[in-house]
């Protein structure tokens, strides 16, 4: 047990001298955070708004006066003809025209280039110029576990599925690969200690790196995206700890295939970071794709945690809820360190 626990301090050591590392494994998860919590963002804020009015009464300019006091509209123009309206869309100067016709029919034009944008401010703005008047309200609109529908609350799942599988699976193969490239591995695998036991000291401080990591994202989201945790603390933890022994084991994996570090980080690059932004579900709704690659994100573990944290981070859930994504992971879990094992006393 002292030996392996030499090889642990051994490994620790090996991570905090080296400054890249850390960099990355600690500055990655804050910046990536920050950037898709306030930079990348489909909030609707401040849309250019131009009002086309033929006529002006009272009602109309109570509409008018509810656009400019909503903080997701900037009314800039108001003209008097839809084509003025029009023009000022073509020529980019607006993002929706607003067309307020006799008998207050109103009829919203909405640049759809970018559809789900297109749909956003059209939606919006009907809310907006409905507003709690009953009389110009016939339906009702409940929004469940995000009403303030702002982006950071379904980012910030993914970007925890994302960063957690990128540090625990990338870190863990590149380490196991640079003993292997720079010849000290043989030299690690004849010393008294089995060579599993190697294995695992080797990533034990990657383990305990990813939960310091889980706790700082939390921390973020909470207290600086403001995102809150309406479910239980432990079952986030719990669930996180079995998605990060599923990227530890896949970083194992690969870094029994990878002779190199470029290789591993190749491999790591086409296996992890495009599949977990685009196949996921962190940015693009999955029934939405093409129906292939719906069965190609059931192999995803990434897309199985960010449901899960959706429900318990999100929703407010209990465990209970998250047991089909929960037994999923424990499957790819077992089948990816079976593999590793496997193919790693092969290849010694």
């Amino acid at each position: 047990m002292k030996q392996f626990l030499y090889f642990v301090q051994k490994e620790t050591w090996h991570i905090v001298r080296d400054r890249r590392t850390m960099l990355i494994m600690f500055g990655m998860p804050v910046v990536m955070m920050l950037l898709f919590g306030f930079a990348i963002s489909t909030d609707v804020r401040n849309v250019r708004t131009a009002v086309v009015t033929a006529f002006t009464d009272h009602e109309t300019q109570r509409m008018v006066e509810r656009l400019a006091a909503s903080e997701y509209f900037d009314v800039r123009y108001c003209v008097s003809t839809p084509a003025e309206g029009e023009r000022l869309l073509r020529m980019q100067k607006a993002d929706i025209a607003v067309v307020m016709t006799r008998g207050h029919a109103v009829q919203i034009i909405t640049d759809a280039t970018d559809p789900n944008m297109g749909q956003l401010y059209s939606s919006y703005a009907m809310m907006t110029l409905r507003g709690d008047d009953a009389r110009t309200a016939p339906f009702a609109q409940r929004l469940l576990f995000n009403p303030q529908m702002r982006s950071s609350y379904n980012f910030v799942p993914g970007i925890m599925g994302m960063l957690l599988m990128l540090i625990c699976a990338m870190m863990t193969s590149i380490s196991i690969v640079r003993e292997r490239e720079r010849g000290t591995m043989e030299l690690l695998l004849v010393s008294p200690v089995r060579p599993l036991m190697v294995i695992a000291a080797k990533v034990v401080p990657y383990l305990v790196l990813a939960f310091v990591i889980l706790a700082s994202i939390l921390l973020v989201s909470k207290y600086v995206l403001e995102v809150p945790l309406a479910g239980s603390v432990w079952s986030i933890v719990a669930v996180s700890g079995l998605y990060i022994l599923v990227a530890l084991s896949l970083g194992v994996l690969i870094s029994t295939v990878a002779r190199t570090q470029l290789v591993a980080l190749l491999v790591s690059a086409m296996m992890l970071i495009m599949p977990c932004v685009l196949l996921s579900g962190m940015m693009f709704p999955i029934d939405s794709m093409p129906r292939p690659l719906q069965w190609l994100t059931a192999i995803m573990p990434p897309r199985y945690y960010i449901q899960a944290m959706r429900k318990l981070m999100i929703m407010g859930t209990g465990m209970d809820k998250a047991m089909p994504e929960v037994m999923t992971l424990m499957g790819m879990a077992v089948v990816l360190l079976s593999s590793a094992l496997i193919k790693f006393n092969k290849r010694l």
